[in-house]
């Protein structure tokens, strides 16, 4: 199914957004969500309008919404739309059918725990609606109330990541990022990416690379794409680049985002990640992972037990619908890696910067 925008003026008012600010990837809209089409850029902003459940689970699905964070603000946005959609009146049916979109939403991707944060926190509020003797209209507003809430709150938790996160940083470090972890990814500033806008804001000169991420170019479509928007120095580097600017001296510190932190520490990022990892050990440079809490997955004991996503064939041999590749060759396209714990030197959170042990400092930080 593909959706277009509806109202070019709408996606105008959109894309002409604040200057040296990320841009926004989602937006509530009177009853429906506007989704940027990540997969357009740099070339074209354009900003999808979504009315249904299944139209975000095909927006998450197709990637034109990415990164952990901003899948589980879409996703809370499509239990609303999949609410809007019940006609009757009986709570209890209600209920089901809110659920009913829930599960549906949570097989559209399966890496991203916030994913299925986001829609556990909103199937619980809406058990707590459906005992209210309330209007279908005010249950509505509840549940649409609970995915503001959850937006809100990320664009909060992403801006205290970039104040943990910046004392890292000094004035003319080189700071190496892997696919995109900005405000593309997030509700805004992004996990990755938050310290270096804050940065900008008081002054601090990064110099920042970003790798271009292979094989859908996160990393020069969006990465790059958003820093130099907000004009924020970054140099564009082939996957394979890593390891020569890092002999250079050029690389100071390597910070990435993930889609999941397991028990002890193991993380799921973008594939690509664990190779920057273990180069940044052999050359002695700090490797950050940013991560939400609602990113922490203690149910998971390690990253053996992640489920890695596997994408299509031909995002390898036809990338943006030019053939690189023999027709028949096999191909293996994992979309994650894990990266063990013993490769990362700290994480950080909206509460603060996570050292080893990371399984006993992770749990203590998640205690109630």
């Amino acid at each position: 199914m593909t959706t277009e925008p509806h109202n070019n003026n709408t996606d105008l008012s959109l894309a002409k957004q604040q200057s040296n600010k990320p841009l926004l990837s989602l937006c509530w809209d009177q009853g429906k969500l506007l989704m940027l089409d990540q997969r357009l850029l740099p070339e074209k902003i354009v900003f999808l309008e979504l009315t249904t459940p299944e139209e975000v689970w095909e927006g998450i699905h197709t990637m034109k919404v990415r990164g952990a964070p901003a899948i589980g603000i879409a996703a809370a946005y499509g239990v609303v739309l999949g609410a809007y959609s019940f006609q009757g009146d009986n709570n209890k049916h209600w209920l089901e059918h809110v659920l009913a979109a829930a599960d549906h939403l949570a097989t559209s991707r399966p890496t991203a725990v916030n994913l299925f944060w986001a829609l556990d926190r909103m199937k619980e509020r809406a058990a707590q609606l459906a005992k209210d003797q309330s209007s279908r209209a005010l249950r509505n507003e509840g549940l649409l109330a609970e995915a503001v809430a959850i937006h809100r709150e990320d664009e909060e938790v992403c801006r205290k990541i970039g104040q943990h996160a910046l004392p890292l940083f000094n004035s003319g470090m080189g700071v190496l990022t892997h696919c995109n972890a900005g405000g593309l990814a997030t509700a805004k500033y992004g996990t990755a990416l938050a310290p270096f806008y804050l940065a900008q804001e008081q002054g601090i000169s990064l110099k920042i690379y970003a790798n271009e991420t292979r094989p859908v170019l996160q990393g020069a479509r969006l990465t790059a794409f958003e820093l130099q928007q907000a004009g924020i120095d970054v140099t564009l580097l082939c996957d394979n680049m890593a390891g020569l600017v890092m002999s250079k001296g050029w690389i100071d510190a390597v910070i990435v985002g993930t889609d999941r932190v397991a028990a002890n520490g193991d993380v799921a990022n973008k594939i690509g990640t664990y190779s920057l990892a273990v180069l940044a050990k052999a050359h002695n440079i700090p490797f950050y992972v940013a991560s939400p809490l609602s990113t922490i997955d203690l149910d998971t004991e390690s990253g053996e037990l992640i489920p890695i996503e596997e994408r299509p064939e031909h995002e390898v041999t036809e990338g943006f619908g030019k053939r690189t590749a023999p027709s028949g060759i096999k191909v293996f396209n994992p979309s994650f890696d894990v990266t063990p714990h013993h490769l990362i030197t700290a994480i950080i959170t909206e509460k603060g910067i996570i050292k080893p042990p990371f399984r006993d400092n992770l749990a203590a930080l998640l205690k109630p």
